[in-house]
């Protein structure tokens, strides 16, 4: 199951996450999402669990709980959608 994890102090890293979830189980891998251009973290994260009952356990011990001073949003993540374009101008 795929997990998001949302309002991350910035000082996070995929080792925290990966510690805190595999305290619940199998952990598949854990990733923060990072600004492209200065590669500082957005403040989420995804976090992938092969076994369905673990994940389960992990979104409801972990939602609220705080990490390194902030409460944490676990909950499973949704499918992404297409986005529409922003329609800028293209190029010919």
């Amino acid at each position: 199951m795929n997990i998001y994890v949302g309002n991350l102090a910035y000082g996070v890293t995929q080792d925290d996450l990966r510690e805190a979830f595999a305290a619940f189980g199998q952990v598949e891998s854990a990733n923060l999402i990072t600004d492209k251009f200065t590669g500082d973290s957005k403040g989420f994260g995804f976090v992938e669990m092969p076994n369905n009952s673990e994940a389960d356990a992990a979104i409801k011990g972990l939602n609220e709980t705080p990490l390194k001073g902030r409460p944490l949003r676990v909950n499973q993540a949704k499918p992404r959608t297409e986005r529409p374009s922003r329609g800028g101008s293209q190029r010919w």
